[in-house]
């Protein structure tokens, strides 16, 4: 795509929104009442603001204002304002549809911008499932695309599970006076993730390109159970009880991940 020549601001909307679950197996109502603090620990305001704060360097913005807040009896959510930065690479390196950094600079045109973040622990109160739920909006206006930011959100969270929309609003005038609805090339939310990630993951795309939305979900392949057992491990199992909690894992894996309830039998 050669570089626009604009009337004014690239006045284009670029919205990045995705939700993040991590799933783990708790044995006992003491387990996930620690796993739940755990997640509050790990992922209060204060650790949010600064996984925000690097997404801001990341796609070169200034932070304008901040506003955090943990939350009784579990979650946290932080709201950065932002504005531009400064762009030290070209628009055309800008709009290559491939990955972000994870974690090196990138660019930034941004005004009127904002990002979020929103955590959801919980925990089934008969099954043992625990499920940690991290909502991110990341909204540009101007040059870059949100996207860039992608790699290094996902690395920051333990992620089983990944819904993304990506989607461009509005328009920008070209110096003849011509709209454009987009100004980047863009088939998959894919191509902006990493060769480790993308061979980690299931992935099914729902693009409609005729009104720049795209949508991309994805489910880890593989686990090792003993990373999703909180307060015990794989040697305290017999064999029975460790295929049912496999099976238990993937089941909440695989309904978060089609948006749906299955029966046990699935």
């Amino acid at each position: 795509m050669e570089k626009l020549k604009l009337h004014g601001f690239n006045n284009l909307t670029k919205t990045l929104s995705f939700n993040i679950y991590d799933i783990c197996y708790a044995t006992n109502e003491k387990h996930q009442q620690e796993y739940i603090s755990y997640i509050d620990e790990v992922y209060n305001a204060g650790r949010l603001t600064e996984i925000l704060t690097e997404v801001t360097r990341i796609i070169g913005a200034t932070i304008l204002n901040t506003a955090y807040q943990d939350y009784d009896p579990q979650g946290a959510s932080v709201t950065m304002l932002v504005a531009e930065g400064p762009v030290p690479i070209s628009e055309e390196e800008i709009r290559k549809e491939a990955p972000g950094p994870l974690p090196e600079a990138v660019v930034a045109h941004l005004d009127k911008s904002h990002i979020t973040v929103h955590t959801y622990p919980e925990f089934h109160p008969d099954e043992g499932i625990s499920t940690f739920r991290v909502d991110i909006d990341v909204s540009t206006c101007g040059v870059i695309s949100p996207l860039k930011a992608l790699n290094y959100l996902i690395h920051s969270f333990e992620s089983d599970i990944v819904t993304i929309d990506y989607r461009v609003r509005g328009f920008t005038r070209e110096i003849n006076g011509g709209k454009v609805y987009i100004d980047h090339e863009i088939s998959s939310i894919q191509n902006y993730l990493a060769d480790d990630t993308c061979n980690k993951y299931e992935m099914i795309d729902v693009n409609v390109y005729q009104e720049n939305i795209f949508h991309t979900k994805m489910l880890l392949k593989e686990f090792d159970l003993d990373n999703y057992l909180f307060g015990s491990g794989v040697h305290e199992l017999s064999h029975e009880e460790e295929k049912k909690i496999r099976e238990k894992l993937r089941h909440e894996m695989l309904e978060i991940f089609y948006a749906r309830n299955f029966t046990a039998e699935h």
